[in-house]
């Protein structure tokens, strides 16, 4: 009994890794290959082999050492990479009335200074 439960829940682990490199996959795929230039990343060319690479290996390989190195991948496009294609084809939150840096989401952090 003990070890249907692992094995169900390295299933869940496995479909988790799964979701989230198809995630970045997609993601990957919708920005401008001139925003990972301007953004001095590797190329789209370069994310979407890796980041598919991720996917199939999720899909077809069930050798976990695979697995996570798929997984760091995608989390290094998704802290490393994305935020910085979003800085460079303007994709942030819109700010209304024109904020400043120091606004929040509830505001300035400066105390309205």
């Amino acid at each position: 009994m003990l070890m249907q439960g692992f094995a169900g829940l390295m299933w869940l682990l496995y479909l988790a890794m799964l979701a989230f490199a198809v995630v970045a996959f997609v993601m990957a795929a919708f920005f401008r290959e001139d925003a990972y230039r301007a953004a001095d990343k590797q190329g789209k060319g370069f994310w979407l082999i890796i980041l598919g690479i991720a996917v199939a290996v999720n899909l077809l390989v069930p050798m976990l050492f695979l697995q996570l190195a798929g997984l760091v991948a995608s989390i290094v496009f998704f802290v490393d990479v994305r935020p910085a294609l979003r800085q460079v084809s303007g994709g942030g939150r819109g700010r209304r009335g024109g904020g400043s840096s120091s606004d929040g989401p509830y505001g300035p952090w400066n105390g309205g200074r």
